[in-house]
Formats: structure tokens, C-alpha cells, sequence
């Protein structure tokens, strides 16, 4: 039982990261599906990478530089992952006008002008606003942001079809609804993620963040009647910067 959760665990780490991960931990379509509860944890382990480089680089160089240090060490640790994931999505439904054609624009490797607009404004506004928080909020904000909206991802796996048929896409592997126990799961990490935090914070940001997966589930729904790897990536890079608006939104005036 144990073995297979850790499998499971490293399972996810693999597939979402480009860290290493035990020889023995073995792959299948089964055990991916499985790692999905773990999507949350992942976060915490890239948001806790982020929160090292932050507090290291804190000693020798000003918060904003430490912060540009933190967000490079997170997208290289994933690969950035999600960050494609939010310019493809972007492009497919800044440029499409039905669901196979945002699709086609989507799978497409070129990155168009909604993509990098989603980009630089994502990017951009990660470093703003962990460059605006109280310095020793920052790595805390890390860990949540990245678990929490990992854990807004995982709710559409939760909630939503996956509307893909190709083999290749990239979140085909975690089709697969999940259940009330794997959902409990993703959230107790989650939660766990959210406990350093003073409680008006980690209420406003959970809050603006639930609103920002809302609105884009809305849209995934309407324009393509369920998910793609792209929108899961577009889900975390939008619920993590609706996170950190909710922290700043939080910040005495």
C-alpha cells in the first residue's frame, strides 16, 4: 500500500517535473491517473524549490532580484510546463472560432501573439506581486501558490471531460475522473500548503483564485465542452496569479 502511493508520488513528480525520481517507480496509464491526486504536492515540493532560491538570494541581492531567482528556479524545475500550457491556450482560444480549430491552433508548437501576450503578462505578473509582498510572506507564498493551484487543476480533472482523442496530448494519461479519496487527498495537500499563511490572506487569495478557475472552466466548457493539457496548464498559471493578487489585495494600505 505504501510502496504504491510513493509510486504514485514520484509517478507525479516525473510527469510534472523534470526532477529525478527512483528507478524502481515503474509506468503506466494506470499509475498516471492515479498520480493525479498528488498534482498539489508536486506544487509544494516546485514552490518549496522556489522558496529556497528566494531565501538564499534574499542574503546578497534585494527582494525583487531574489524573487526573478525564485520563479526561474520553479520553471526550470518544471520545465515550464504549465507556462505552455497557458500560451497555448491563449493562442487556441484568442485565434479559434470552434472547437476543432482551437484545438488545431492549440496542439500547433508555434507560439502566436495571444500566447506571448498570456506569457509576458503572466510572467510579469508573478514578479509584481511577490515583489510587493511583506519579504518574509514571500517563500509562504510560494508553497501555497504553487499547491493551491495545482489543486485548481486537479478540480477540473475532478469535474470536466477531457475532449482530446490523440495518443500524444499531454494530458491524456490523467483522463480519467477522479475519486472522492484521490480529490480528499489532493486537498489535504493543498490545505497543508495554506497553513503558514494569516488566515485573511490564505482566505482572499483561495478566493480570487477559486474565481479565476471558475471563469475559465466556464469558458473551457463553452468553447470546447471540457479540458485539454493546455487549459490544465492555463488553470495553474491563472489560479497562482490570482493567489497572489488575493495575498497583496491583503496588504496594509
Amino acid at each position: 500500500m505504501i510502496r504504491r502511493e510513493l509510486a504514485y508520488f514520484f509517478g507525479a513528480i516525473r510527469f510534472f517535473t523534470r526532477l529525478p525520481v527512483p528507478a524502481w517507480v515503474g509506468h503506466s496509464a494506470e499509475a498516471l491517473n492515479a498520480s493525479a491526486r498528488y498534482f498539489p504536492a508536486v506544487g509544494l515540493i516546485v514552490g518549496g524549490i522556489g522558496a529556497l532560491v528566494y531565501l538564499a538570494a534574499l542574503q546578497p541581492w534585494p527582494q525583487a532580484v531574489a524573487v526573478l531567482l525564485a520563479m526561474a528556479a520553479t520553471i526550470y524545475a518544471t520545465g515550464a510546463f504549465h507556462e505552455d500550457g497557458l500560451s497555448d491556450a491563449a493562442d487556441g482560444l484568442g485565434g479559434g472560432w470552434d472547437k476543432l480549430r482551437i484545438l488545431e491552433i492549440m496542439k500547433d508548437s508555434r507560439v502566436g501573439s495571444y500566447g506571448v501576450v498570456a506569457l509576458w503578462l503572466g510572467l510579469s505578473g508573478k514578479f509584481v506581486l511577490l515583489a510587493a509582498l511583506d519579504p518574509a510572506l514571500v517563500a509562504w507564498a510560494l508553497l501555497a501558490g504553487h499547491a493551491v493551484s495545482r489543486y485548481a487543476a486537479t478540480l477540473l480533472l475532478a469535474t470536466m471531460d477531457y475532449v482530446r482523442e490523440d495518443q500524444q496530448s499531454k494530458a491524456k494519461p490523467l483522463a480519467t475522473r477522479l475519486s472522492g479519496g484521490a480529490l480528499l487527498v489532493a486537498t489535504a495537500f493543498a490545505g497543508l500548503a495554506l497553513l503558514p499563511l494569516p488566515w485573511p490572506h490564505a482566505l482572499t487569495g483561495c478566493l480570487l483564485a477559486a474565481l479565476a478557475t471558475l471563469w475559465l472552466a466556464s469558458k473551457f466548457r463553452r468553447w470546447l465542452g471540457g479540458y485539454t493539457g493546455d487549459c490544465l496548464g492555463a488553470v495553474q498559471q491563472v489560479a497562482e496569479i490570482a493567489f497572489y493578487l488575493g495575498l497583496v489585495a491583503q496588504l496594509p494600505r
